[in-house]
């Protein structure tokens, strides 16, 4: 049967979990770099097939069951998860950890996993696999399909976890699940990322990163037809290894994640030109955590199991003619370039003392908040470190996972995880202008592949 859309979730039942043992309340500040993201929520979701144990299926409700034992344990250590985002006296966000719970739900919903149009989550997963989030900063819904499959996926709010931090709790989660301890305790201490004294603050900071106040009116775009729409690719790593060796040159060998970033740099170059667009503009997301902890052995132990956000957004802005004209290889070296800039504990602790010379005043990074203003804009976060096979509960690892995040941004968000299907492949969560799709499916089909069922199901019961 081909993917299916048009299915029906029934929701069952709703709790709220909490801790098991709660810790006495009290108030955790936001980090400086917390502060630089917007109210938004992440999605993430886990697909199992069917499992039997000794002969017997296991029931959706003993999978419930342990998974609202295991929560309740991992909130203990995973507090942040269990409390609330409330505004102090001069209205910024802080964190009352109250161990309020977890909202969880549990819903049946009338559809096979392999009939799950995983290729367009707007459709199969945003508002019915992936839940709502109401109150609280976590939400997770448990959805059992009618093949007996079962869907685990949970909404957070972003100002207080980034992804390395969400999965850092996903296998924990699935640690306590399957009576294990948890490998690594998370950190809350904010005194890793204080401001400076006397403060030192690099001006290009002021071109990544804007005070909300500064923002320019949103202009009327001629693209108002079109919107953001999420897609879900496989790249194959003999593609990944060819892109490679195109953007190599001069004995520079680029990453992977430059190259894919390159190349698809030069598709969305494509769309801006017919739309008369002079310039594009593209960010990688950066995580500080190795870069913080440079020369010190004991802050790179702390950093390594720090829990908050620990971000930063370079991006390059560069004429479309260039880009599609030139090389993939030259591509690939301004995106080098811009990126490396970030690349340094300098360039974090810079960072945190910006913010701190702006405070109580909201900031964003610019590319998010008018990145498309005169051009399309898109991010590349790199999501390899994802552990899909990490999340195992007990009834064996997800035939397929992968973040979900339609972050309200005016600018395209991408994000390559590692495919659970085969070595090597790449999965790619998109989300860009439905004419920017179009291009990539009619010019690019042989490197971005719609992910299906049958790509993970056939490959799988290969391995």
């Amino acid at each position: 049967m081909g993917a299916k859309a048009d299915f029906t979730v029934t929701v069952s039942k709703k709790e709220v979990v909490a801790a098991v043992v709660p810790l006495q309340e009290h108030w955790l500040p936001l980090s400086n770099l917390d502060l630089l993201l917007p109210a938004v929520d992440v999605g993430v979701f886990f697909c199992y097939k069917k499992q039997e144990a000794l002969g017997e299926t296991v029931s959706f409700g003993s999978m419930v069951s342990v998974l609202k034992k295991a929560m309740a344990q991992a909130l203990v250590s995973y507090y942040a998860f269990a409390g609330e985002v409330v505004p102090n006296t001069v209205g910024e966000p802080e964190l009352v950890c109250n161990n309020r719970g977890v909202d969880f739900v549990e819903a049946y919903a009338d559809v096979e996993l392999q009939n799950l149009d995983l290729h367009n989550p707007d459709e199969s997963i945003e508002g019915k696999l992936v839940p709502t989030k109401t109150q609280g900063v976590l939400s997770v819904q448990a959805t059992e399909l009618s093949c007996g499959g079962l869907v685990v996926a949970c909404s957070f709010d972003h100002r207080i976890a980034d992804a390395y931090s969400a999965n850092m709790f996903l296998v924990s989660w699935a640690e306590m699940a399957r009576s294990k301890s948890i490998s690594m305790v998370p950190s809350f201490r904010r005194s890793l990322l204080n401001p400076r004294r006397p403060r030192c603050i690099d001006p290009s900071l002021d071109q990544m990163y804007v005070p909300i106040s500064s923002l320019p009116p949103p202009k009327d775009h001629h693209q108002t037809t079109d919107h953001l729409i999420s897609r879900i690719y496989y790249i194959t790593c003999e593609q990944l290894n060819d892109l490679q060796s195109l953007a190599s040159s001069n004995g520079y060998k680029r990453t992977k994640l430059e190259s894919f970033s390159a190349f698809l740099w030069k598709m969305v170059a494509f769309v801006a030109a017919k739309d008369n667009f002079d310039i594009t503009k593209m960010g990688i997301v950066v995580d500080g955590r190795v870069r913080l902890g440079e020369g010190d052995k004991n802050k790179t132990s702390q950093m390594s199991c720090y829990f908050g956000n620990v971000l930063s957004i370079p991006f390059g802005g560069q004429s479309v003619n260039e880009l599609i004209e030139k090389p993939l290889s030259w591509v690939a070296n301004q995106v080098h370039d811009f990126l490396d800039q970030a690349l340094t504990k300098e360039h974090f602790l810079g960072l945190i003392d910006w913010v701190e010379t702006r405070r109580p005043e909201p900031a964003l990074a610019k590319i998010y908040s008018n990145g498309s203003d005169d051009g399309p804009a898109f991010v590349v976060s790199s999501g390899q470190r994802f552990p899909i096979s990490k999340v195992d509960f007990g009834w064996g690892c997800p035939i397929f996972g992968s973040y979900h995040f339609p972050w309200g941004g005016n600018a395209g968000y991408v994000m390559p995880m590692p495919s659970p299907a085969r070595e090597g492949d790449w999965v790619v969560y998109m989300q860009l202008f439905r004419r920017q799709f179009d291009l990539i499916e009619a010019e690019a089909s042989n490197v971005f592949r719609p992910l299906t069922f049958d790509y993970l199901d056939s490959l799988a019961s290969v391995s």
